[in-house]
This record gives structure tokens, C-alpha cells and sequence, in this order.
């Protein structure tokens, strides 16, 4: 499976039980082996090197892609605060607690715009 990290797969697969029945997952390319343990997910297809998608595929993809693009856009932000974009190194049982902070300044910001 070509998962980003070896932990998004673990914590996908330790949480699956919490996602609604039909519940539909939208991922980006790195999650390519998900639709075997999800079938509700929805990713972007790769092309091959010899060939290259059909106009169709490509539709596919956007549509997707443009249902992703909030949420992309939010972990961007998210990044600005490094606990996205590096690795973190503290005790795990703050991790939540910190993140929720992080969640809502952005949200208080979210707020002001």
C-alpha cells in the first residue's frame, strides 16, 4: 500500500470503526492502497508512464480534487504552526491538546475574515 507515512496507515486502520457506514473518504494519490480496506474511497487516478489518462479521467480528478481543496487549503494553514509539517516530538498525550488550540485559532481567525 502507498500510504504518506507507515502512521497515517496505522491511524486509518485504528480508526476505521469510527466512520459512518457510507461515509465517503476523499484522499489524495498518496493513499492508493485504501480502497482495498475502504471501498467508499474516492482518489484521483495516476497515469501510467506509457499513457496517459482519457479526457474522462481527467474530469474524474478534478471533480475530486475540487471537493479536496478546502481541506488542503486548511492544513496549509495548519502548517504555519509546524505541528503538520515536521514531525512531532512531545509527549503524546498533549498532541490533542495541543492541536485543538491550533484548530481553534484558526477557527477564531476563520471568524474575523
Amino acid at each position: 500500500m502507498l500510504f504518506q507515512h507507515t502512521s497515517d496507515f496505522e491511524l486509518f486502520k485504528r480508526n476505521l470503526n469510527q466512520i459512518p457506514k457510507g461515509t465517503f473518504i476523499l484522499a489524495d494519490k498518496g493513499y492508493q492502497g485504501i480502497y482495498a480496506m475502504y471501498p467508499n474511497s474516492l482518489l484521483p487516478l495516476k497515469a501510467k508512464r506509457c499513457c496517459k489518462l482519457d479526457p474522462e479521467l481527467k474530469v474524474y480528478n478534478q471533480e475530486i480534487n475540487k471537493r479536496r481543496i478546502g481541506i488542503e487549503h486548511v492544513f496549509g494553514s495548519l502548517k504555519t504552526f509546524k505541528i503538520l509539517a515536521e514531525r512531532y516530538r512531545n509527549r503524546g498525550k498533549r498532541l490533542a491538546l495541543r492541536f485543538s488550540l491550533i484548530a481553534g485559532i484558526y477557527n477564531m481567525e476563520l471568524n474575523k475574515k
